[in-house]
């Protein structure tokens, strides 16, 4: 008999769902893919009538909803949280309690609500069984389910959930047992959030600009954070000096006596990035990654696992999880590309499977995210009618011509719309929903940040490289298929500069032979690609190593800033109409920019205008 579990999370941000079979991942996708509102904290509507399709199957046909998260205990640290700083926080407290009042508190009914309205279901309609798991079990379980490992230490940071801010579990066969926590308002996450506010980017979407902005600035405030801010331990457990911070009960992340620490208000969204706010994100980066290294370590004392698996928003720092690759204690490290609450969906079904059904777990040398490509996918027919609709100019190629013809293409300098396959699961563009370009060419970073992307000039890029060649440029000889791990690169690739430069004015000169793909420290964020998982992605690069020698290529998100990424062909080609990208290929179609009518680019123009 099979067992099929719908995972959930919602209602927070970057909610979604995950459906598995017997333990088995069928699908799993984030709402905000067809909302195409970014972060998207909805009931994940979408996202699970995509799952059910998938999986060939009704509500009525699921055994049990599991929600990542239990409300009632959230609602306790919310009341235990305000009682202990009254009456600061009146403010935020009245704004909070409608809400928790009229749904989260009563969470199970309104699940069963939008269940009984996805499915037009009566009232008297018998649905799935409704299970809650707490939140750091549902990433815990994202982290060690999924992973190649049969017993492995695991490790969760992130903001908050309920209680826990971080976690260490030990993982063995079908179960994951707690070994210790930290707890609200003591967060490493919500620690760096505040500098990511106090830098001037958004709160739970911007903290990778911070650390990408780390590079350009000198730690100068390390001593302020380490004698101000936390007090950390030998083992890395550590309290935050509240009196700086506002999160607790407050509307912002930082107070005034945090504000007179850094000599200045919190940079005003959009105005100019100075070297200060480049020396910030440097210091609390340099922080970050002392912590949680020294986290991992005593990690190692608590268990003779030589793995280790990490989940929780934290994890997604690749340049603090590169570090514990080559510092930390552990031989092997997973992470789980959905590391974010995104992915707790997931887990949640997970733990559902494994702990309350008593699931046996697939044994395998390879995780079973199956390369994070888990969403939904479109055939050659069904592109060529929406591309015949929109009677857009195109040509058709076989697979082989495909990858050689835009081999050449990307040779020459042009920019490149991915659309292929399956789509990612997670916040990273994993080459199924992709922008490439040749990551030789100098130029071609600003030309994506500046005309394609339409974000901030100092972000870098992320290379691809084909798996059996990343040690040929990269200090780095393990695979990394989900951009997780940031590696310096090799030295033979290196080009001397100017070291008197600071700031932005870095980004002025080429440090590497592959100077599009390595950021102002010679780091890069890798992603290994394997014929095993993302055969087309691998034939390109392949055909393209053919050409010219080398086995990388640039990959960023298929999207301009301020959107999620493309999900379907009609998102696609809407993001290529509306930038300056030179070719789109869908699947087998390849639309060329110069050929494409004024009127379809006006028409998708006047789309995006009223989108926004």
């Amino acid at each position: 008999m099979t067992i099929r579990i719908l995972g959930i999370s919602a209602f927070y941000h970057d909610s979604a769902a995950a459906l598995i079979e017997d333990g088995k991942i069928i699908a799993a996708a984030q709402e905000e893919r067809f909302t195409r509102i970014k972060h998207d904290p909805a009931f994940p509507a979408q996202a699970i009538l995509f799952c059910l399709k998938e999986a060939n199957c009704e509500i009525n046909d699921l055994d049990s909803i599991i929600f990542y998260d239990k409300p009632l205990l959230k609602f306790e640290r919310l009341l235990e949280t305000y009682f202990a700083h009254a009456p600061r926080g009146i403010r935020s407290f009245i704004r909070a309690m409608p809400i928790w009042l009229k749904e989260k508190l009563h969470l199970k009914t309104v699940l069963r609500r939008e269940i009984r309205l996805l499915a037009d279901l009566h009232k008297k309609a018998k649905l799935p069984q409704l299970l809650f798991s707490e939140h750091h079990l549902s990433h815990a379980g994202s982290a060690f389910f999924p992973s190649p490992y049969e017993e492995a230490a695991v490790l969760c940071l992130d903001g908050v959930g309920v209680w826990a801010t971080s976690s260490a579990w030990q993982g063995n066969g079908n179960q994951l047992s707690p070994l210790w926590e930290i707890q609200f308002p003591h967060s490493l996450g919500l620690l760096y959030s505040a500098f990511t506010y106090y830098a001037g980017f958004k709160v739970n979407s911007g903290e990778y600009k911070l650390m990408g902005l780390a590079p350009f600035g000198e730690p100068k405030y390390v001593d302020d954070i380490f004698n101000h801010l936390i007090d950390v331990k030998d083992d890395g457990s550590f309290t935050l000096n509240m009196s700086y911070f506002d999160f607790a009960v407050g509307s912002r992340m930082t107070n005034d006596k945090f504000h007179r620490l850094f000599a200045g208000l919190p940079r005003t969204s959009e105005s100019e990035i100075s070297q200060k706010e480049m020396d910030i994100a440097r210091s609390i980066q340099v922080v970050t990654e002392e912590i949680v290294l020294k986290i991992v370590h005593h990690l190692a004392t608590l268990t003779t696992s030589k793995n280790l698996c990490l989940a929780g928003g934290v994890a997604l720092n690749c340049v603090a999880n590169g570090r514990i690759l080559r510092e930390g204690p552990f031989e092997n490290v997973w992470i789980q590309p959905a590391a974010g609450d995104a992915g707790g969906s997931l887990g949640a079904a997970l733990v559902a499977w494994h702990h309350y059904y008593d699931g046996k777990r697939e044994s395998s040398n390879h995780d079973l995210m199956n390369g994070a490509y888990l969403g939904p996918s479109f055939t050659h027919d069904e592109i060529l009618k929406i591309v015949a609709k929109k009677q857009l100019p195109y040509q058709s190629l076989e697979s082989k011509q495909l990858s050689q013809y835009v081999a050449h293409l990307l040779d020459e300098g042009n920019v490149i719309g991915w659309f292929q396959g399956k789509m990612e699961f997670g916040p990273r563009a994993l080459g199924n929903r992709s922008i490439l370009g040749d990551a030789r060419n100098q130029k071609m970073q600003s030309v994506m940040n500046l005309k394609i992307k339409y974000r901030e000039s100092f972000r870098p890029f992320a290379p691809i490289v084909l798996a059996e060649d990343v040690g040929e440029y990269f200090q780095h000889n393990v695979s990394s298929p989900y951009m997780l791990m940031v590696a310096n690169i090799n030295d033979a690739l290196k080009i001397s500069v100017d070291e008197s430069l600071t700031g932005i004015e870095k980004l002025n000169q080429a440090r590497s032979s592959l100077p599009a793909i390595t950021h102002v420290d010679y780091s890069a964020r890798i992603q290994t690609v394997h014929n095993e998982t993302n055969p087309k992605l691998h034939q390109l690069l392949s055909h393209f190593k053919q050409l010219t020698k080398t086995s990388v290529l640039i990959n960023t998100s298929f999207n301009v800033r301020g959107e999620p990424p493309v999900c379907t062909p009609e998102d696609a080609i809407n993001c290529f109409l509306n930038t300056e990208m030179d070719y789109l290929v869908m699947e087998n179609i390849v639309l060329r920019k110069t050929e494409q009518p004024e009127s379809a680019i006006l028409a998708a123009k006047k789309n995006q205008y009223e989108l926004d």
